[in-house]
């Protein structure tokens, strides 16, 4: 007693898609993956504007890379 058997499940069913029929409920399924699609979509962009951009490509067009002249000379 108190745990529910797989009758109670079947009538649940049943009851659900009386009320809603087969059609709405695909429809819901169809709009609950379309919107955790565009979550994880959404999530994927903020990870890739959070992450920090590599110095070494921040350079403007059209500009020479600078190179230092070594002037110390390592004595070994």
């Amino acid at each position: 007693m108190g745990g529910l058997s797989i009758w109670h499940w079947i009538v649940v069913l049943v009851v659900v898609m009386l009320l809603f029929g087969r059609g709405k409920i695909s429809e819901l399924m169809g709009d609950a993956a379309k919107g955790i699609k565009a979550f994880k979509k959404g999530m994927s962009e903020d990870e890739q504007a959070a992450a920090p951009a590599d110095p070494k490509s921040i350079t403007p067009p059209n500009s020479q890379p600078q190179v230092r002249p070594e002037t110390e000379k390592k004595v070994g």
